[in-house]
């Protein structure tokens, strides 16, 4: 049986480490609109092509236009319990396109937090009210000790960061409840310094539940998934994400939704347990590029968009003839955008024109890609939320495995 955690489309703007967005007013596009065109016509004039959208602030001043980037982005026993139900749905909110976040408690009895289920990292942290007393306008819950009676305090500092900064505190341990699905004595974070981490205050989440491997925790601790599958509450040691496109998804523990995909499983082996990596051969554009160097996809559901390589994605941004815009790239929307296709395991894994779009503002629409820093030691790719709506991903925990099937929307024509 799956419990599937329904992962739910949804506050305003911004996601955790790729910021959310909420859908711009009519005056705030129009402001937005004109904002883009003067950064192009100006970065035209002195011949440089980027601009960064991400700081372009809404005329509301409660939102930018900022992918997240969690994650691979930064780095590179039952008795007395309800029978056990071995698949789990929690319900993701989808903040616009931008992140998806869903619900988890902690403590006894249990507090509601909302969270980034972040495939890229394996750390599970809250905020503590400390750390929000830190903001300008917090609109978050937070997690509060004193009102648990499992909670156990250390005095062992907590640090991570992230692409979009460092969040700051200790670890501690108290009971874990994503829906029926409990972790007693887990051990994570509690956060009391968020100052570090870009644009938090209007990220429509709490905290993070990291569902990577081990070998990339903070402490060396295991993760969420690990420890799930130790405690036998699962019935397959697997996860799978359907992330909806502008509607609410689905993060499922235990197995698999068949009524979020269509087709059969691609699986592909993963490069190392650390992230969700496996070998890519190659990147194409339509027929006019195909970038063959040997390179990693990481498939990291905290990260909002597409990133590649700096040199491959300039390469990229020329040929579809697009202006770089704070490293997202900018087209008009009645250009002409060909196929984007990452072969993965000898299969195409394609997405068109509709699917990269992440924003439209007035005549200009924003495609979710951008560059990786230089200097990264290996030619990753990350594939985030713009190529896990496209594709419905199975994540095999004890085979080191992915599985892609292409994702059934709502209205859709998905069948193959």
């Amino acid at each position: 049986w799956l419990k599937q955690l329904r992962i739910a489309k949804g506050r305003p703007p911004t996601p955790l480490l790729r910021p959310l967005l909420r859908a711009p007013r009519p005056l705030e596009a129009m402001a937005l609109q004109a904002a883009l065109l003067a950064a192009l016509a100006a970065a035209a004039a002195e011949g440089v092509l980027r601009v960064e959208v991400s700081r372009v602030r809404r005329p509301t001043a409660d939102a930018e236009i900022q992918p997240m980037a969690l994650g691979a982005f930064a780095a590179l026993g039952n008795a007395g319990k309800k029978p056990i139900e071995s698949v789990e749905e929690v319900e993701l909110m989808n903040n616009v396109n931008m992140g998806y976040a869903g619900e988890i408690e902690v403590g006894t009895p249990g507090q509601k937090l909302t969270v980034i289920f972040d495939t890229g990292s394996s750390n599970l942290w809250v905020p503590r009210e400390k750390a929000l007393k830190q903001l300008p306008a917090p609109k978050k819950s937070f997690f509060d000790p004193a009102r648990s009676s499992t909670f156990a305090a250390t005095q062992d500092p907590f640090r991570i960061s992230y692409g979009s900064g460092t969040v700051e505190g200790f670890y501690c341990q108290d009971t874990v409840t994503i829906g029926d699905l409990r972790l007693d004595n887990f051990k994570f974070a509690e956060v009391r310094d968020l100052s570090g981490l870009y644009n938090y205050d209007n990220m429509e989440f709490d905290g993070l539940v990291g569902l990577g491997f081990e070998a990339l925790s903070e402490g060396n601790l295991p993760s969420v998934m690990q420890q799930l599958i130790a405690s036998g509450q699962l019935e397959e040691p697997v996860f799978a994400f359907f992330l909806g496109d502008n509607a609410p998804g689905e993060l499922v523990f235990g197995g698999v939704s068949p009524e979020h995909y269509t087709g059969d499983f691609h699986f592909v082996n993963l490069s190392s347990a650390t992230y969700w990596a496996t070998e890519m051969e190659s990147v194409m554009l339509g027929d006019m590029v195909s970038l063959t160097a040997k390179k990693v996809a990481i498939v990291d559901s905290g990260t909002s968009l597409l990133a590649g390589p700096e040199d491959e994605v300039k390469v990229l941004a020329m040929f579809l003839g697009a202006h770089t815009v704070q490293g997202l790239q900018v087209v008009s929307c009645d250009k002409e955008v060909p196929t984007l296709t990452f072969r993965i395991g000898g299969k195409n894994l394609a997405l068109e024109k509709d699917d990269l779009i992440v924003e439209r503002v007035g005549d200009l629409c924003v495609l979710g890609l951008m560059s990786l820093p230089m200097g990264m030691p290996t030619r990753s790719w990350i594939l985030g939320d713009v190529f896990m709506r496209k594709y419905y991903v199975q994540f095999d925990y004890s085979r080191k495995r992915m599985g892609f099937a292409l994702a059934k929307h709502p209205g859709s024509d998905n069948f193959v």
